[in-house]
């Protein structure tokens, strides 16, 4: 009878440093198969198909599988559909064990649950452990219970729970000797899965203690390097959030805030899942959007005559990043100068952001829209003249991503800052009255 196997899976964690089901799997007492599997269900909905985040997890799992053949070990990669593929394996190997970090998005919970019945119909441990943020589910809940709909009394106890626990470590790297031992698995190639290969534009993932220490005072300049360009990493695992944890709390507790607020946008997830297709606020549902077509299509161009809002659309559709700052300031626009469903802009960040993460995507435009845990109140509506004289003063970054501005062919506005700053206030005040 062939000896039993643990399946360790990668999934937003792609990494051999600190990887908490993985140091677990090598101590379960049996060999650990990696795998990874290119998820049918997810690629499918992915129109472009030169996405770079389809070839940087390549060209991760690529690096991977390198690190993995030094010990001797390899890493099988398959693609389809979850639940088939494990059907497979369980033809193909003796698996006593299945270790994965967990995942919070809806997709994420209900895979999970079908893959834990079927394994444990085969007599099959699946275990899940928190990796890819510091607290998770019920860890950071008010004295009675409940969860935390606003962020500082939040962040408040997650401090709280830090200083009490601590971020500890998984040093699975003194375990790879547990690994199963085989021949070099070949990585179907990314046409096989039906996608071509992009280049990648993606900062590697290292930590710059300089623009740590000063993240307060450059973070909102998109002309400047002055923010960490982590979030990518932090998306996929490439990463270790308790790494970066560890030097956020030594250098800089704007930074560390940073972190608190992805860990409650995956809290607000795992508790309210309705925020995925609705307003945190139902009320909020009761908007009367306008969702004119040719409006969302120029802000999707960046030809809104609003040089920062198009400085930011233009880089995300070049690069597949866009400045946190800039961020906020083009949900805003959608929303409330443009009277734009925030789901609209939502998806668009969904399709072009290497980093877009469920959670957080959802968090910052329900946030811009006033409609979520938190959220900027309905009246508070960015004059983008105001915010870019604030944080691009000399027209650097909107001159790096306009060529043409300040000629002739540049657009002039698509509406009147103050026209449509009194059109949105009383849209929302007339939805949220007949919500109330």
């Amino acid at each position: 009878m062939p000896s039993l196997l643990t399946v360790h899976w990668f999934r937003r964690d792609l990494r051999l440093h600190d990887n908490a089901a993985l140091y677990h799997a090598l101590n379960s007492g049996m060999p650990v198969l990696p795998l990874f599997i290119f998820d049918a269900c997810i690629l499918e909905d992915l129109q472009n198909k030169e996405d770079q985040r389809v070839s940087f997890i390549y060209e991760t799992l690529a690096v991977l599988q390198t690190h993995l053949g030094e010990p001797g070990s390899s890493l099988l990669v398959m693609h389809g559909e979850p639940l088939q593929c494990f059907r497979q394996l369980l033809g193909q190997y003796a698996i006593g064990a299945v270790y994965a970090n967990g995942d919070y998005e809806p997709y994420a919970t209900a895979r999970d649950t079908a893959i834990g019945n079927l394994l444990r119909a085969s007599g099959i441990e699946f275990h899940t452990f928190k990796d890819h943020v510091i607290f998770e589910k019920d860890e950071v809940v008010k004295d009675n219970g409940e969860p935390y709909t606003i962020f500082t009394p939040y962040s408040r106890k997650w401090k709280q729970r830090l200083t009490a626990s601590g971020l500890g470590n998984y040093p699975s790297e003194k375990f790879f000797h547990n690994l199963h031992r085989s021949p070099a698995l070949s990585l179907p190639s990314l046409g096989d899965i039906g996608f071509t290969h992009t280049p990648v534009r993606v900062t590697p993932p290292t930590t710059n203690d300089a623009i740590m220490t000063n993240y307060h005072s450059t973070r909102d300049f998109p002309a400047l390097e002055g923010t960490t360009r982590l979030s990518v990493h932090l998306r996929f695992g490439t990463v270790s959030i308790r790494d970066i944890a560890a030097r956020a709390l030594e250098l800089n507790e704007v930074l560390l805030n940073e972190l608190i607020w992805r860990d409650f946008y995956q809290a607000v997830l795992w508790h309210f899942p309705h925020v995925v297709s609705q307003s945190f606020k139902k009320e909020y549902d009761n908007i009367a959007w306008r969702n004119d077509p040719a409006e969302f299509d120029r802000w999707c161009a960046g030809e809104t005559g609003y040089p920062i809002v198009d400085a930011g659309m233009r880089q995300l559709s070049q690069t597949g990043y866009m400045h946190n700052r800039v961020r906020m300031i083009v949900a805003s626009f959608l929303c409330k100068h443009l009277l734009i469903d925030w789901r609209w802009g939502e998806a668009w960040f969904a399709r072009l952001l290497l980093d877009f993460d469920l959670a957080a995507n959802n968090g910052g435009w329900q946030w811009a829209a006033g409609c979520g845990c938190d959220a900027a109140p309905y009246f508070r509506i960015f004059n983008p003249a105001l915010q870019t004289a604030r944080y691009d003063p000399n027209m650097a970054y909107v001159r790096r991503w306009i060529p043409e501005f300040e000629s002739p062919g540049y657009p002039r506005p698509i509406v009147d800052h103050a026209m449509a700053r009194q059109r949105c206030i009383a849209t929302f005040k007339k939805a949220l009255i007949k919500g109330g």
